[in-house]
């Protein structure tokens, strides 16, 4: 039986409130400051549209589901870490990023020191893969993931984690700031090595017997569809990424040559 409950998780829904408000007066501020083609309606649903999917991960009966059975629990992981990331990060492309945060918040956060150099450490592309791939590979390990299961809390740290990896992931490919840290070819390797390493991980889910504790009464099955959900979702956004980035990359160079 599919489970209907819904939860109030009071952080998850806290948060997406927090951060839709600070969107909303970004939004707001551009559009004031007659800078409409830099807050535009499609960038403002797809960061909307990412917040409401990382949501209803956690608070919809999805979450209750993902008890149940791996190919749910897959389905969740995906959208945090991934889905969710992806859209917020396209949602905040261009200077309305350095907008979010409001002067009075922005200024004073900007002169602590640790935290303006933890973020430039984080925003290293070389780091950001690193968080990616640590936080993927770690908690899919059946010790981390059975012991995410049996504590709330370590459960939360869990999906904080996919959720930041993805995020910054997410930002060296899309560049939604333009800093150009990284070419547009560089891009696409980035996202064609990462597809490459989390389909390897789907492989692993895909040739293995049941690896973890809670979904051992399961058949193979649930872990296979797991496996395939997880390479079906990454090749549809870290393969169009790819795809699309490197298609930028060889019409730059031809415009290079054509010169």
């Amino acid at each position: 039986m599919i489970p209907r409950t819904w939860s109030a998780d009071p952080v998850a829904l806290c948060a997406a409130g927090v951060a839709l408000a600070l969107y909303a007066q970004a939004f707001v501020r551009l559009r004031r400051r007659g800078r409409s083609r830099h807050a535009k309606a499609i960038n403002a649903l797809l960061f909307a549209a990412g917040i409401a999917f990382g949501t209803l991960a956690v608070v919809s009966p999805l979450d209750a589901l993902a008890e149940k059975t791996l190919s749910a629990h897959m389905v969740q992981h995906l959208l945090i870490g991934d889905v969710a990331p992806l859209l917020i990060v396209l949602g905040l492309r261009g200077p309305i990023a350095f907008f979010l945060l409001p002067p009075p918040v922005l200024g004073p956060l900007a002169r602590v020191t640790p935290l303006r150099r933890l973020l430039e450490l984080l925003l290293r592309p070389a780091v950001s893969v690193a968080v990616w791939a640590g936080a993927l590979a770690a908690w899919h390990l059946p010790q981390a993931y059975d012991a995410a299961l049996a504590h709330p809390a370590l459960h939360v740290a869990e999906h904080a984690s996919l959720f930041l990896g993805g995020l910054l992931l997410w930002t060296q490919i899309v560049d939604p700031t333009r800093r150009h840290r990284l070419t547009a070819g560089r891009r696409a390797s980035l996202a064609a090595t990462t597809l490459v390493g989390g389909i390897a991980l789907g492989e692993v889910l895909l040739v293995s017997s049941p690896l973890y504790q809670r979904y051992a009464a399961n058949d193979g099955s649930d872990q296979s569809r797991a496996a395939l959900l997880m390479m079906a979702e990454q090749v549809t956004t870290l393969g169009l990424a790819a795809a699309l980035l490197f298609w930028s990359h060889v019409e730059a160079l031809e415009r290079r040559l054509a010169t």
